[in-house]
C-alpha cells in the first residue's frame, strides 16, 4: 500500500520524540509517513507543540508554493533522443517529461515498449519510471501512427460496447 504523505496536525493525531538534532513526528493514522526533522540541538528542550507547529509551518509553506507550481512538460521533437542510458544506474533514462512509445509483445507474450529505436522490455520500463518516483503520470493510449498528437480527452465511463 502506498503511505500517505504527512499533513498539517494537531498533538493529539502525532507521536513527537527525539533522536540527536531530529525531532521525530509519527502519526497516529496508519499508513502515513513519519518525519525526521532535523532541528539542531535545541530540540531536547523543545516541547512537543513547538517541534509540531515547525513541522506543519514546513508543510504550510510545502503547499503554498506546490499550489503557484506550474508545471510545463518537455517533450523532446520527433527525431531527437528521448531517453538515453545511465551507465552508472544501469538503467535508461526519460531526457524530457514526454514519452511516446510503442507497446509490443515479446516473444514469451510479456509486454515491451519501444522508444525511438530501443526495445524496452517492462523490467527496463520500469527502472525508466523509477526517475520520475513520486510524480504523478497519465498514459493516453493512441494509435501507433499518432504519438505525437494529443488527442481530445473525454471524460465518462466507457460503455458497454467497449468503446
Amino acid at each position: 500500500m502506498r503511505m500517505k504523505k504527512p499533513y498539517v496536525a494537531t498533538l493529539d493525531q502525532v507521536r513527537i520524540t527525539r533522536e540527536g538534532e531530529y525531532g521525530v513526528i509519527e502519526y497516529l493514522e496508519p499508513n502515513v509517513s513519519g518525519v525526521h526533522l532535523k532541528l539542531g540541538p535545541e530540540v531536547q528542550v523543545m516541547t512537543d507543540k513547538e517541534i509540531l507547529d515547525c513541522h506543519n509551518r514546513i508543510l504550510e509553506v510545502q503547499q503554498r508554493m506546490a499550489m503557484e507550481y506550474e508545471h510545463v512538460a518537455v517533450e523532446i521533437p520527433e527525431g531527437r533522443p528521448q531517453i538515453e542510458y545511465f551507465a552508472l544506474g544501469n538503467q535508461w533514462t526519460p531526457r524530457g517529461d514526454v514519452i511516446r512509445c510503442i507497446i509490443g509483445s515479446g516473444l514469451d507474450g510479456e509486454a515491451v515498449i519501444y522508444i525511438d529505436d530501443h526495445e524496452l522490455s517492462l523490467e527496463e520500463f520500469g527502472g525508466l519510471l523509477t526517475t520520475y518516483a513520486g510524480w504523478g503520470m497519465r498514459i493516453v493510449f493512441v494509435p501507433d501512427d499518432r504519438t505525437d498528437e494529443e488527442p481530445e480527452i473525454v471524460i465518462r465511463e466507457p460503455d458497454d460496447k467497449g468503446e
